[in-house]
Formats: structure tokens, C-alpha cells, sequence
């Protein structure tokens, strides 16, 4: 029995590890190694590299159905935005299927980017700052940590990438509705169908970014556990604080440190590594300026979305007018074949075989008087008709 079900274990972890066992776009801190390099890792090692479980992997595949979103785990960060998928460390940054022409301009932005800016970043953990000019850049501002960078770049892509999509969206879609309004055809309808399935799938790819902001912004858990390499000399330091330094140790500090250690031993790799407690305002005004910049993009979308709504509702009335002006034509004609009816029945007794003094009158012209009075009788009729309806308001 065991060897029956063996391979269809192996498929199932085949199909799961598609997404790691590939090509990968790695890009160094370090500024000789920031050009990046095109490497062939698999799934084992690339779990052992970054320390990140199968299914944060799975969730890069674009094939499978995972949610988007940017999650923070003990030794790197999981970047699944719209148009920018890549794993982050607290060294380098892991993007997959760099080849691919949607890919590569990340790949390019991540190494013109990190390569700048490590020219003017330190390795060196935030305890030795001391050294002032190298971990400061020209304008004053503290540079941010490789990941944060590394972050910054991918937020940056997913949200011009969106962005540019609106903007060019924004730009056939207005020309088309204008047409779509002057003339209503099967080829002005088609192409705002099209336009419209643009719209909704743009609009749900900056929906998932501009949620998943807000959602860190939200959680300073969340924003703390990106800290890799704070997190990192926090570790590298024996896990000691650095609010306690300079301090002497007390019997309540000797206390709270046995209740520490047995409250780690109990809790997951995820709870330890969030266990110090980093500034997260760098990256918390990091996030709120992008969340800005797709919520900018969200509202166009927005004004777009009405503005097609606009366009649909005006099509419809236009329609409404055009089957009501159908429909009192039929009316019309329906009147008009009432009384040519009538006309007709009296005709037909006319034209029966019978014996009337009418008959044996020689004079031609009363067939043209009983013609004529037919045809104003219908007329009569057919005319009082068409008052009454607009009397009634039937017709305009």
C-alpha cells in the first residue's frame, strides 16, 4: 500500500515546490554584489536560506490562488503584492522567474536602487552608529536597513506599476465612452466591455495592495517583525535588550528573565523573534506614503468607474427612448390598420349578392361617392384616434 501512494506524494510536492525550485534574481547588499545574478535554487534550499516554510513559497507561484500580501517572518520577509513577488533577508532579496519581461524591471530597480544606496548603508547593527557620515546620506536622513530598502523598491513597483495601468486605462477609456455615447454600435459596446474588464480587475489588484497596507499599518507586530537586521544583531547580541544596557541587574531583572526564557520556551519561532521591540516610525511613514500614492490610484479608478456607470445609464435612457418611440409607432400603425379595416368590412357588404335599389342606379358617380365616403370615414376615425392618444398621453 505504501508504494502505491508514494507518487502521488511526490507530484503533490513537485507541484507545490514549482514556484521555489526555479530560477531566482538574487540581489546582494553588498555594493560589489548589487548587480545581481541569475541563480538556479531549489525548494530545500531555498527554505534552508531564507528559513521560510513551504507554503510562504507557494504563495509566490502567480499559478496558484493565494491572497496577496506582505508578511514579516523570523528571518525574512514575503513580499506577494500585485506585480511584485520576491523574498527579502536581512543580505539580499530573492525574486523568481527573472526572465520573465514583467519581472525584469524589478529586477533591474531592485539593483539600480540597492546598489546606490549601499554606497551610503552600514552593515553594521544600530548599537555602532557612531560612525556618523557613513550611515548617514548627503541630505541628513538616516538611511533606512537593506530590507526596508529592498521593501521600499517593491512597493514602489507594485504601486507605479498600478498606477500606470489606471493612467492608461484612464486614457482609452474616456475617448471611448464619448464615442459610445455619440453613436451606440456593436464596435463602440465591445470595446467598453473590454475597457470595462480592465477596470475591474485594476481596481481589484489596488484594492488587494491599499488592504494589505492598511493591514500593516495597523499591526506594529507586523511592521516590527520587517526589522531583519535589527532583529538580527538582536539575536546575534544573546537576545539582551538594548533599553537595558548600562544597567545594573536586579533581583526583579534576574526574575524576569527566568520568566522570559520559560515563556519563549513555550512560545513558536514567530513569537520569539518579534520579542524585542524596534522603532517601527521609519517604516510606519514608509508605508502611509505608499498607502497614499494607491489610495491616489484607487480614486481615479474610482472617478473612472463612476464615470462608465454615467455612460451605462445614459445608453440605457437613450435605449428606453428608442423602444418607446418603437413602441408608439406600433400603436400607430395598429390604429391605422383598424380603421383601413373597417373600410374593408364595408366594402365587403357592399360587394354582397343582394338586391338593394343602390344597385340599379346607372349613374357611375355614386361609386365614387361611396368610395370617397369610405375612405373619409376611415380618415375621421383614424384622426380622432390619434387625439384621444395624446390626450391620454399614450402619445407624445
Amino acid at each position: 500500500m505504501a508504494t502505491l501512494t508514494t507518487p502521488p506524494r511526490r507530484r503533490y510536492a513537485a507541484a507545490g515546490g514549482a514556484a521555489a525550485a526555479g530560477e531566482w534574481a538574487v540581489v546582494s547588499a553588498a555594493a560589489a554584489a548589487a548587480a545581481g545574478r541569475v541563480m538556479a535554487i531549489g525548494k530545500h534550499e531555498l527554505m534552508r536560506r531564507t528559513g521560510l516554510p513551504a507554503r510562504d513559497l507557494r504563495a509566490l507561484d502567480p499559478a496558484l490562488p493565494c491572497p496577496s500580501g506582505v508578511v514579516g517572518r523570523d528571518r525574512a520577509v514575503v513580499v506577494n503584492l500585485e506585480r511584485a513577488r520576491a523574498v527579502i533577508t536581512a543580505s539580499e532579496v530573492l525574486v523568481p522567474a527573472p526572465r520573465d519581461p514583467a519581472v525584469a524591471p524589478l529586477v533591474a530597480e531592485l539593483q539600480a536602487r540597492l546598489a546606490a544606496g549601499a554606497a551610503n548603508a552600514s552593515p553594521a547593527p544600530p548599537q555602532e552608529d557612531a560612525a556618523g557620515a557613513s550611515l548617514s546620506p548627503p541630505g541628513g536622513g538616516k538611511v533606512l536597513p537593506f530590507e526596508l530598502r529592498a521593501l521600499e523598491v517593491c512597493l514602489e513597483f507594485a504601486c507605479k506599476s498600478l498606477e500606470q495601468e489606471a493612467s492608461m486605462l484612464e486614457k482609452e477609456a474616456y475617448p471611448a465612452l464619448d464615442a459610445l455615447t455619440s453613436k451606440v454600435s456593436t464596435l463602440n459596446l465591445e470595446h467598453v466591455r473590454k475597457i470595462k474588464s480592465r477596470l475591474v480587475a485594476i481596481s481589484g489588484g489596488v484594492h488587494k495592495v491599499r488592504d494589505e497596507l492598511e493591514h500593516l499599518l495597523d499591526d506594529d507586530a507586523d511592521m516590527a517583525a520587517m526589522h531583519l537586521s535589527e532583529k538580527l544583531a538582536y539575536q546575534e547580541a544573546g537576545q539582551s535588550s538594548r533599553f537595558d544596557i548600562g544597567k545594573e541587574p536586579s533581583e526583579f531583572d534576574e526574575e524576569r528573565e527566568e520568566d522570559e526564557i520559560e515563556r519563549e520556551e513555550e512560545e513558536d519561532d514567530d513569537d520569539r523573534s518579534i520579542a524585542f521591540t524596534p522603532k517601527i516610525d521609519e517604516l510606519e511613514n514608509l508605508l502611509e506614503a505608499y498607502f497614499v500614492q494607491i489610495d491616489g490610484t484607487l480614486n481615479k479608478l474610482s472617478t473612472l468607474r463612476e464615470y462608465v456607470e454615467d455612460t451605462e445609464d445614459y445608453i440605457n435612457i437613450m435605449l428606453d427612448d428608442k423602444q418607446n418611440q418603437l413602441l408608439q409607432m406600433g400603436v400607430v400603425l395598429s390604429t391605422a390598420t383598424l380603421t383601413i379595416t373597417c373600410a374593408i368590412v364595408v366594402t365587403g357588404v357592399l360587394g354582397m349578392n343582394i338586391h338593394i335599389a343602390l344597385f340599379r342606379i346607372t349613374d357611375t358617380n355614386v361609386f365614387w361617392e361611396a368610395t370617397g365616403g369610405m375612405l373619409a370615414g376611415a380618415a375621421a376615425l383614424f384622426a380622432a384616434a390619434m387625439l384621444y392618444y395624446r390626450k391620454s398621453g399614450i402619445l407624445r
